[in-house]
């Protein structure tokens, strides 16, 4: 079966994204190749993840700078998941991630929602186990 394999994130900087998302986030960098003079194929992921993972793309025009924190249109736009809610939100936000709201709980588990260093929106969720 075909499964999601990468989610673009337009950024306006590689290096400061990179560094958002792997000290903050405690994402792992898979890779930073150099296609041009200012292009490269950046990528990360969440430690362990084994299919999809984010591409880093720097903003190249005026209209993608624009977009910048807002692909969404101020909704939330990614779900990192987590089995440990209460030690992922505790070091993130030591690492400076702006959360929106207090955790909270909802029918499909305990959420709460952050913003990256541009102002996408990401949900923080650890899924409720079903009743076995």
């Amino acid at each position: 079966m075909p499964y999601l394999g990468l989610v673009t994130v337009v950024v306006r900087d590689y290096d400061e994204a990179i560094s958002f998302y792997v000290d903050a986030l405690g994402f792992e960098l898979r890779e930073d190749t150099r296609l041009d003079e200012h292009k490269r194929w950046v990528v990360v992921a969440p430690r362990g993840a084994s299919e999809t993972a984010v591409l880093l793309a720097r903003a190249a025009t005026p209209h993608q700078e624009s977009r910048v924190g807002e692909q969404t249109g101020g909704r939330v736009g990614m779900f990192l998941y987590t089995e440990d809610f209460d030690r992922d939100h505790a070091r993130m936000r030591a690492a400076g991630v702006a959360f929106l709201e207090t955790p909270r709980e909802e029918d499909y588990g305990k959420v709460a929602v952050f913003e990256d260093l541009y102002g996408n929106r990401w949900d923080l969720l650890q899924p409720r186990r079903a009743a076995t």
